[in-house]
């Protein structure tokens, strides 16, 4: 202990390495309450604040260079904002219960400290990125382990869907039910697999080791088995999107047919992911059916016969009708006519400052209107800058192949494709509300923001 005191690098080295791995693969235990909802203090927000602090007492005198950065700034001014949008809320549209909105408001500051962690680690010690991506790979390999113990073992599930379970309550996984593993949904799970599959392709087909390679190609194997278990449908689509970016960045054009293949394979072996996309495919046609009907009713293309001497009969008893099944899709349904409706009512009632964090409950299912819907047009437009300023820094280093190679190249190329998959989600998914993906991503964005900024 006294030598990791005697070097803070190591001691946050460590501790950036127990986030790496507590976040992930701790289920989702409550610690302390917080009257009025059901979400609580939890471990890893406990882990989250011992860092911070380290990072203060060791590295603040250096926090001067943080205020010189684009990303910061951009950082800073979303939460300024918000907390505009917090005391608007409070004291004059009366939509928040305040100490609500605090705890909401500091969650996102809790989100960003990752950022900073992830850019100090690299900037000081840039041949760490070795040691962290091998945890994140031992990582996804345990997290397979749990998830396939809950489906063939029954072993617990623990996820925070609702105020019952959110209390540590134990389920066990049932037949046509989604694959959590450790994360508190499965949704949250298929957004981190989305934003670490491309790392792993990228990396198999970049290093050259054959034994690193056939173990990268097992975490591949059962990250694609976890994936299409989530039966996360846009998730799916959203990994697709970022490998194929990850492969282009890297020059890989050959490989993107064969690692599509392998993909779709999956895909088809699961009965439950083939339902939910048959689902929809139904819906669509029933609704399209309707369409159809009705436009020939008004056109006059369908009449009624009556038989006159049927209009002078008295009416007979007939048997109750069968009814007609109706096709619906419950994700859809509760997106288009409750959380999405919710976040639009929300903006309509101060489009610039929203109606401030917590104040349309716990899930939009849509992280751009719930932005809107909670800090507004000016809320919404900081948050987009701060992936502005992110993609500018990446565009100062293309083509990737001039300033980076091996894993460092793996590591860059990956983060980059894997942005636009988790735009796609963020349409389905408020994924940069679910902190076990958050602080995650925000970790690993920042590390490579560090790569970046030390080429240049």
């Amino acid at each position: 202990m006294r030598k990791l005191l005697r070097s803070p690098d190591s001691l946050l080295k460590y501790l950036v390495s127990a986030i790496i791995i507590a976040v992930p693969l701790y289920p989702k235990f409550p610690f302390i309450g917080v009257p009025g909802t059901f979400v609580s203090v939890r471990g890893e927000d406990v882990l989250i604040m011992i860092s911070f602090l380290v990072w203060l007492a060791f590295f603040f005198p250096g926090i001067k260079s943080f205020f010189k950065n684009d990303v910061f700034r951009t950082v800073t001014l979303f939460l300024v904002v918000g907390a505009i949008s917090l005391f608007s809320a409070t004291f004059i549209t009366h939509t928040v219960t305040p100490h609500i909105g605090v705890l909401h408001w500091l969650r996102r500051i809790e989100y960003f400290v990752p950022l900073f962690l992830g850019m100090t680690v690299i900037k000081r010690e840039p041949g760490n990125l070795n040691f962290y991506l091998k945890i994140i790979f031992l990582v996804i390999f345990f997290a397979f382990v749990y998830g396939f113990g809950q489906r063939y073992f029954s072993w617990p599930i623990i996820i925070t869907q609702n105020q019952e379970y959110s209390k540590g309550v134990a389920l066990r996984w049932m037949p046509g039910s989604h694959i959590n593993s450790t994360f508190a949904g499965h949704y949250d799970l298929a957004t981190f697999l989305v934003l670490v599959l491309p790392v792993v392709i990228t990396s198999l087909f970049i290093l050259k080791n054959k034994l690193v390679k056939l173990f990268l190609l097992a975490i591949w194997l059962m990250s694609l088995w976890l994936l299409v278990n989530t039966a996360s449908r846009i998730s799916l689509v959203s990994y697709l999107v970022a490998t194929t970016f990850s492969l282009v960045l890297i020059k890989k054009y050959k490989v993107i047919p064969v690692v599509l293949l392998i993909s779709l394979s999956f895909i088809g072996f699961s009965s439950n992911l083939q339902e939910r996309y048959t689902r929809i495919w139904g819906v669509v046609r029933e609704r399209v059916f309707e369409v159809k009907i009705i436009d020939n009713l008004v056109s006059g293309e369908i009449y009624a016969q009556v038989d006159e001497e049927s209009l002078y009969k008295k009416d007979k008893p007939s048997p109750t009708p069968t009814p007609v099944p109706v096709f619906e899709d419950r994700s859809s349904s509760i997106r288009l006519n409750v959380e999405w409706p919710r976040a639009i009512r929300a903006f309509s009632k101060n489009p610039l400052l929203g109606t401030g964090f917590s104040s349309i409950t716990l899930a939009t299912d849509n992280d751009y209107l719930r932005a809107l819907g909670e800090v507004g047009f000016l809320g919404l437009l900081s948050f987009s800058l701060i992936f502005i300023t992110i993609f500018k820094e990446f565009l100062g280093v293309f083509p990737l192949q001039e300033y980076f190679n091996g894993l460092n190249l793996a590591f860059v190329s990956g983060m980059v494709a894997a942005i636009p998959g988790i735009f796609l989600n963020a349409i389905f998914i408020d994924v940069f509300e679910a902190s076990k993906f958050a602080i995650i991503f925000w970790l690993f964005m920042g590390m490579a923001i560090s790569l970046i900024t030390n080429k240049k």
